[in-house]
């Protein structure tokens, strides 16, 4: 029998997502909607690895 549980996926290094969101802004901070959905993303997922870090320094 296979287990249904999903293991959670690895946070992505804070330098890669920072280096995202800067490529997303670099063209003097205007994107598209499209774009902005992303950087919403990639937000997200900063936040996720910055209260993680935070989380393992307690």
């Amino acid at each position: 029998m296979t287990s249904t549980s999903t293991q959670p996926t690895p946070a992505r290094p804070m330098v890669e997502l920072n280096a995202e969101i800067r490529a997303l802004v670099a063209d003097g901070g205007v994107v598209s909607p499209e774009g902005r959905r992303e950087y919403e993303r990639l937000l997200v997922e900063w936040v996720a690895v910055v209260r993680g870090s935070s989380a393992e320094a307690v």
